[in-house]
């Protein structure tokens, strides 16, 4: 028996949410951008962390290859999907353990994590990283729901899921 990812889009009111909040804040994504805020290696062990607790396998095989390609090892990549930041740099730890909690929560971090995480990051990167995490859920949500689809119109032959 097959048993699907972790996360779906439930009803097109959360996927138009989130593509929604990032339509509003393009500015601020753009602003990212050019600050170089977070740079390459820090934004891809963000992804990953978000991508180990949602399961997106299309996620998975993006990000790894960008996170390789971004100087992050392999052993790292494997360790991030599986939940283990032992080998974050320092700097970036707080962010990443607070991208898992975000996951985890389905972006409904609590009061408290939300708080340390914009204290100790400030409002402007705080945002930028939000902005992130936002677009790796949708990638996350989008694909495990298109991998949801295929099986049933597939009649499960299509579709996979890592639990298999």
């Amino acid at each position: 028996m097959k048993k699907f990812p972790k996360r779906t889009y439930s009803n097109p009111i959360q996927f138009f949410s989130d593509i929604g909040f990032i339509l509003r804040n393009r500015r601020k994504l753009k602003e990212s951008r050019l600050s170089g805020f977070p740079g390459p290696a820090f934004r891809e062990r963000l992804m990953l962390a978000v991508t180990g607790v949602n399961e997106c396998r299309f996620c998975t095989y993006a990000h790894t290859k960008m996170a390789l390609e971004s100087g992050i090892s392999q052993s790292e990549v494997k360790a991030l999907l599986d939940g283990d930041f032992g080998n974050c740099p320092p700097e970036e730890l707080g962010a990443v353990l607070f991208a898992q909690h975000w996951a985890d929560t389905a972006a409904k971090p609590s009061a408290k994590m939300q708080g340390k995480f914009e204290a100790d990051y400030g409002a402007e990167k705080s945002g930028f990283i939000n902005l992130y995490l936002r677009m790796i859920r949708i990638g996350n949500l989008s694909g495990n729901t298109a991998d949801k689809l295929l099986y049933y119109i597939s009649f499960g032959k299509m579709g996979l899921d890592r639990q298999l």
